[in-house]
């Protein structure tokens, strides 16, 4: 099969294909995180991130190379969630830059694309490391650069740089030892991959389902055309979910009658066959019906029922009070005159909330490991927080270079990202925040002194693995620290004191000690008073964080 272009039309169904392709492997994407942590989000990120441009990309009714350059660029860059959809998002600024001017991709404006992708997201990035996504970016825009020379093809090109980018990603381990250690390739890469293979599948003629659920129209935003949750009907009450383990024949047109039963009792349909079990989601009035046919079928696991006019409900009292709050907050923010500066902090939990505004957030976006906030998150808490100079925290390294993009986005103020990479490092970078400094004084001071907190973050793991020579079972107690793994254990207390035992040195003073949600305030207390027997030398501070995933967050100074 030849192809000399790919026109307008092509490319939008291509690109809508690579999106879909991602968000099908997402779990197994996010899998591949180094850390046996339960919260490995990059193939979340990036989905999120593909899937805020497919939107924009989905409602053009006539595209243009232009109009869709436009719509992926901006689509992804306000979209970017984690280090993972940011470094995409900027494979997909540069690679619209080459096309926005062409009437049809050819072979050579393919390979300058990949080539100006790879160079804009090295450039985002401050120190680019190989062995991740940029690599396979790289290889792929090497490849393309010497192809363009051997055939005007594009399906030939592609299935080229195809094949050369997944070579490279199969050479992550070697680049960074601890994928090697882990025995994973680069998450990013593989979901960089998948997305040039949904593109590549589309281009082939194969049959991919590219509709999206979209909510604006073109040069409406998605917020100005939504429907309003009050104004949507449910027709069918329970969102039902279960699995069948199969104990009798099951072939394609039991399957296919049981599709249409349960398309009889409702709708949103979802039935996998996988093996000896089958997957069942379904929205209907009468749950017990969907049940009883499956039950004909073999036993049942896994069984989920939510009531979702209930939740409907919830979330129309959620809603209005969120609306009533940002009214409030608008009618103040035209009262009262522009302040000097303000923090935004990105925060997770009630406790850790409370702490940030007593020591002076004037907005906190809700995330952390388990959520990354987008660009456009950061965005809008800028555009509500009424100061000359705005600085915002991360407080997760994976959340740093969505703050940076937001920062190249603003004009109207001076945005400063205090580069924090753990809770305790922003409460300690707005505690030293001084008012009689200039702006460019205080970044330098906060970073200095954050920089001197130390951090163990305590969780559990999801899958064996080995990392730093450290064999880590399924089940086990981690402390994650600044650098690497602090200790490993088979309860929470003792690994909380391996890991203290770690980052404190002769020189420290101050131990804080934060307790997540799934913490009883009497474990919390118990472990205090075990720390402070331990290391007298210390005084030691116990706060109620409410953080999911991590038991405890501890800070040493």
């Amino acid at each position: 099969m030849g192809l000399k272009y790919i026109d307008a039309k092509m490319l939008q169904k291509a690109f809508l294909a690579g999106a879909k392709g991602l968000e099908a492997k997402k779990e197994w994407i996010n899998e591949l995180n180094v850390f046996p942590v339960p919260d490995g989000d990059t193939g979340t990120n990036m989905t999120m991130t593909i899937m805020s441009a497919a939107k924009e990309v989905a409602v053009i009714e006539d595209p243009t190379m232009e109009s869709l350059a436009k719509a992926i660029s901006s689509g992804s860059l306000r979209g970017a969630r984690g280090n993972s959809g940011v470094i995409l998002s900027q494979l997909f600024r540069g690679f619209t830059k080459e096309i926005a001017g062409a009437d049809k991709v050819t072979t050579t404006i393919l390979a300058n694309s990949f080539v100006r992708a790879a160079e804009t997201a090295y450039k985002a990035v401050m120190k680019p490391k190989e062995g991740t996504i940029l690599t396979v970016a790289k290889g792929m825009a090497d490849k393309a650069a010497e192809l363009v020379t051997e055939t005007e093809d594009v399906i030939e090109f592609c299935q080229k740089v195809i094949e050369h980018g997944d070579h490279v990603l199969s050479q992550t381990p070697e680049m960074l030892p601890v994928l090697k250690q882990a025995g994973v390739v680069d998450s990013g890469g593989q979901g960089l991959m998948q997305v040039m293979k949904g593109a590549f599948d589309c281009l082939m003629g194969k049959e991919v389902d590219v509709s999206l659920e979209v909510s604006a129209r073109p040069g409406i935003s998605a917020g100005a055309d939504a429907p309003r949750t009050a104004d949507i009907d449910i027709k069918f009450g329970y969102c039902t979910e279960f699995i069948i383990n199969l104990e009798k024949p099951y072939d394609d047109k039991t399957e296919i009658d049981f599709k249409n039963y349960l398309e009889s009792i409702g709708d949103s349909l979802v039935v996998v066959s996988d093996d000896d079990i089958v997957k069942v989601h379904v929205h209907t009035n009468d749950p017990g019906l969907a049940i009883q046919r499956a039950l004909t079928y073999g036993s049942l696991s896994r069984m989920k029922i939510d009531n979702m006019r209930e939740e409907h409900q919830e979330k129309l009292i959620k809603e209005s009070e969120k609306l009533a709050e940002q009214q409030k907050a608008e009618r103040e923010k035209r009262v009262q005159p522009r302040k000097p500066y303000g923090f935004i902090s990105v925060s997770a939990g009630a406790g850790l909330d409370e702490i940030f505004r007593g020591i002076g957030a004037d907005y906190l976006i809700e995330g952390g490991q388990t959520m990354n906030p987008s660009t456009e998150d950061m965005l809008n808490a800028i555009e509500q927080v009424n100061a000359d100079t705005v600085y915002i925290l991360p407080n997760n390294k994976n959340i740093i270079l969505a703050a940076q993009q937001a920062k190249s986005l603003v004009e109207d103020k001076n945005v400063i990202v205090i580069p924090s990479k753990t809770i305790p490092q922003g409460i300690t970078a707005i505690i030293n925040f001084s008012a009689d400094l200039s702006p460019e004084d205080n970044e330098k001071n906060m970073t200095e002194e954050m920089s001197k907190v130390k951090t163990g973050q305590i969780t559990y793991a999801v899958r064996n693995t080995v990392i730093d020579d450290i064999e880590i079972r399924e089940g086990d107690i981690m402390a994650l620290g600044d650098n690497g793994i602090l200790a490993v254990g088979k309860d929470i207390e003792s690994t909380v004191l391996d890991s203290l035992q770690a980052l404190i040195e002769e020189e420290s003073e101050l131990v804080t000690i934060y307790y997540g949600k799934d913490v009883t305030e009497s474990a919390a207390k118990a472990l205090k008073e075990k720390a402070e027997e331990t290391f007298s030398a210390c005084e030691v501070e116990l706060h109620a964080g409410g953080q999911p995933i991590y038991y405890y967050l501890l800070s040493v100074e």
